[in-house]
């Protein structure tokens, strides 16, 4: 899905409402603005592992997400992989 917007005189558009629900987006959520190339991604802003919540701890980035070691560790246990 894909829409048109113009910048305002400060810089600012505004993103769709449509666009806001489908990402679960709600006033006062914090998001993050990703810039790749010439492209600009924005996303529900996640601090911690995406299983879990944890911010404390090493995350690693897999696939643009963040996943504590533990969380891994826990889902290879269940895998039987380690």
């Amino acid at each position: 899905m894909g829409t048109h917007r113009k910048l305002d005189k400060l810089g600012r558009i505004a993103i769709p409402s449509d666009f806001r629900n489908q990402m679960g987006a709600k006033p006062g959520d914090p998001l993050e603005i990703i810039i790749e190339g010439n492209r600009i991604t924005v996303v529900k802003y996640r601090p911690g592992c995406i299983f879990t919540g944890d911010t404390k701890g090493p995350l690693i980035e897999y696939c643009g997400q963040k996943v504590s070691v533990a969380a891994i560790r826990e889902m290879a246990a269940i895998a039987e992989i380690i």
